[in-house]
């Protein structure tokens, strides 16, 4: 079965990325035919004049809409597309030449109706933004969670680098107006409804994330937030792994305050886990600096997920305050 695959690419304010993604897209090799859907998400700065530079290499579709957020943004892009497979992007990405031909050869071999793919970070990258990537994806972190292999539990895939088929997206009707948190809700209501998903370990991308420690903790801090949330939507699905960052912080703040009655056990046990994420970024990039700036995104990471985790469980679980109405920032009103 050959597929028509349609990308959707919601952006906002962000021309530059998608001079980049739509740039390596024009250097992918792939055999067949292929659509851009390009969605402006209410930008004051468009992607326009970006869009009419690549109109001749690649086959592009782009819409203009008011903000309602990037979930909102992908259904809309989808329901604009052509294809029967949807490969839905975030805009900060940018593909290997042969992304698309490795999706391609895992749905022909074992047909999903929902896949995703790991991030990593390219060679051009920034320091922070590689100290970030191995914060976010590496085991001692996250347990790989986000597109590594021997992954325990089922796949969620995530929407910076999601396949969805036109079938799946009709069926439940594609993602919520959370965000964050559209992807692995979509995910969940998709296993409800007898779709299964799947890890394509080849599909990669290079994923930018936050450029500043500012912004990584705002990020990190909303996925804290969320995940009470999805659990009192899906209780089925809530795991003891995701008090692990909170479980962190208040174990951090207990081995600080031991040292003043002179027990330092707790703290070299924290040590020697900051020393190896500082070993496992240093060898995985060769690169001291980067080494060292893994451990503070470490602890931006645990901190702000850990935070907005308690603090929203404190309110939707045992408060139980409606989620829409006590973290309205969370929430996009079409």
């Amino acid at each position: 079965m050959r597929l028509y695959f349609s990308f959707i690419v919601p952006v906002y304010n962000r021309p530059n990325e998608i001079d980049e993604l739509l740039h390596s897209m024009s250097a992918m090799h792939y055999a067949n035919d292929y659509e851009i859907v390009i969605v402006e998400d209410g930008s004051s700065d468009t992607s326009k004049h970006i869009v009419e530079a690549f109109k001749d290499k690649l086959s592009i579709s782009y819409y203009q809409k008011p903000n309602t957020g990037p979930g909102d943004s992908r259904n809309y892009g989808m329901r604009k597309a052509k294809g029967d497979y949807f490969i839905i992007l975030d805009s900060d990405v940018i593909l290997p030449a042969n992304y698309l031909s490795k999706i391609d050869e895992f749905l022909s071999k074992n047909y999903v109706h929902c896949v995703g793919g790991p991030d990593d970070a390219h060679e051009s990258f920034s320091n922070l933004q590689k100290a970030i990537s191995y914060s976010m994806t590496a085991y001692l972190t996250t347990g790989g969670i986000r597109g590594r292999k021997n992954t325990l539990g089922k796949f969620q895939p995530r929407s910076f680098n999601m396949g969805l088929s036109k079938e799946a997206f009709e069926a439940s009707g594609g993602f919520g107006d959370i965000h964050p948190g559209e992807d692995p809700d979509l995910t969940i209501r998709l296993w409800k409804l007898g779709y299964d998903t799947a890890l394509i370990p080849d599909a990669k991308v290079f994923h930018k994330r936050r450029i500043s420690w500012k912004k990584f903790y705002i990020q990190v801090n909303k996925f804290g937030l969320v995940r009470p949330i999805l659990n009192r939507w899906h209780p089925e699905t809530a795991k003891i792994t995701y008090w692990f960052p909170t479980l962190f912080l208040l174990y951090l703040v207990f081995a600080v305050m031991t040292v003043f009655f002179g027990l330092w056990y707790f703290i070299v046990i924290l040590g020697l886990y900051l020393m190896l994420i500082f070993l496992g970024a240093t060898l995985v990039y060769k690169n001291i600096s980067i080494g060292i700036q893994s451990i503070l995104a470490v602890l931006i990471q645990f901190y702000g997920y850990g935070k907005g985790f308690l603090k929203s469980y404190y309110y939707i679980h045992l408060l139980k305050r409606a989620p829409e109405k006590q973290f309205k920032t969370l929430f996009f009103s079409k």
